[in-house]
């Protein structure tokens, strides 16, 4: 007997179902960074339970990353199914719509135990629009056998003066030993966010209640002197080109005596595998100057889905498998607890975890002091510790970085650094019609 036109057609559907599913492919864009790419690698675990969706990486730089996800979002291109971004980004792009909102997930991904701040900084009117594979603050490393030869003492909560004596002394270059590593390559992710958080420190803001920026103020000029100075006297060479990566792999090769950057670096840092200084590395808090309104960041690298994405159910899928519970176990049996993404999970911080990774105490304390609604000493009309949320904020703060990685180098003076950054934030916010 012969089927029925009927019964072929349902058959082509069901197999044409089949094949699609079967050769569904999410195309994942992410950071260079260490814990994205241990999240690649452990990943297969992921396909293993799930044969129906292949994972396609796109691993960048976070400049090129940022640059990239922006053009793409933007124009509606399609051509990711998972976006790594940050709290800058969820905010904006929720905001616009060109984000799904997380929600419906499974119960056994346990919301709740995400904690507050991170979650708010993800939502927009409270909807969630990223999942937190990580969050951070940032806090102070340094090496604990060169503090005791020198019979230096690291105070738990140190002054950025104190801090630049210190890479004063701890500095020998003949021997390629740098006092102070920070952040030099520009962006407003990279240089910016480092350097905000040390104006800050110094009373400084970019905004007042106006919105009028304020780069020709003294506290701006105390602190990029400060930073530029320390720098050039305590600092390696080529720092303009150094970034979070670069200073990480300068610190685990003991170049560097003091590092002053994310706290998520603090596994690293302690991993044998990765750092030949990991018996030697002491914790404490961001520096501190005039206040410490602000003087360390919050930000956490998140996974979202495009609504330009042709695949989000397996994109959602994803997403609350690399961000659950589950995924932290898994690190913890393949690489040891001390290496489970920090800062976004309350369950995390067991008795265990705590005595395995001797940064956490330092991290949780400051993760759980960052403020971004009050992140300077003075009234400011924005939210945002080391970043300003708004839409302007990522053309401004590139040019800026590149403003004061060009003081860094030489090439100008910070005078002439920080009037070039007020004219061009003052000739952007006029242009984007502010105040509004």
């Amino acid at each position: 007997m012969q089927p029925s036109v009927k019964a072929l057609l349902a058959l082509t559907c069901m197999t044409l179902s089949s094949v699609s599913l079967g050769a569904q492919t999410l195309t994942i864009a992410t950071v260079n960074n260490s814990d994205m790419i241990r999240m690649q690698k452990l990943s297969k675990t992921f396909e293993a339970e799930h044969p129906d969706i292949k994972l396609n990486w796109v691993v960048l730089e976070e400049n090129v990353l940022r640059q990239r996800l922006t053009t793409d979002i933007a124009t509606q291109g399609g051509q990711f199914d998972v976006l790594t971004i940050g709290m800058y980004e969820a905010a904006l792009w929720g905001a616009k719509g060109w984000l799904e909102p997380m929600k419906d997930l499974p119960a056994t991904y346990d919301l709740d135990d995400v904690f507050p701040s991170v979650r708010e900084g993800l939502s927009v009117k409270g909807s969630l629009y990223a999942l937190p594979f990580y969050a951070e603050s940032s806090i102070t490393y340094y090496r604990t056998d060169l503090f005791k030869e020198a019979g230096l003492t690291m105070p738990e909560r140190p002054t950025w003066e104190q801090i630049g004596e210190f890479a004063g002394k701890l500095t020998n270059k003949d021997k390629e030993q740098y006092g102070i590593c920070l952040r030099g390559k520009a962006g407003w992710g990279e240089n910016m966010a480092l350097i905000t958080t040390v104006a800050n420190a110094y009373g400084a803001r970019w905004f007042d209640e106006k919105w009028q920026p304020e780069f020709t103020g003294p506290e701006w000029k105390n602190a990029l002197n400060f930073y530029v100075d320390t720098m050039k006297k305590s600092g390696p060479p080529g720092a303009s080109s150094n970034g979070f990566n670069e200073n990480l792999a300068l610190f685990n090769s003991g170049k560097c005596a003091i590092w002053v950057d994310a706290s998520v670096a603090g596994s690293f840092v302690t991993d044998k595998t990765q750092s030949k200084v990991s018996e030697h590395v002491g914790f404490t808090y961001a520096p501190h100057q005039t206040t410490d309104k602000g003087s360390a960041w919050l930000y956490s690298w998140a996974l979202a889905i495009p609504t330009s994405s042709k695949a989000k159910d397996a994109a959602k899928t994803f997403s609350a498998w690399a961000t659950s519970k589950e995924y932290g176990a898994l690190v913890a049996e393949k690489d040891g607890i001390a290496n489970v993404p920090p800062g976004t999970r309350a369950s995390t911080y067991s008795d265990a975890y705590m005595s395995a990774a001797p940064f956490a105490k330092v991290t949780l304390e400051s993760l759980k002091a960052a403020d971004p609604s009050k992140p300077t000493l003075k009234p400011v009309p924005y939210i945002g510790i080391q970043l300003v949320t708004i839409p302007e904020f990522q053309g401004i703060g590139t040019q800026v970085g590149k403003s004061f990685s060009a003081a860094l180098i030489g090439q100008t003076t910070v005078d002439q650094a920080l009037a070039a950054a007020q004219q061009t934030t003052e000739r952007e916010m006029k242009r984007a019609g502010y105040p509004k």
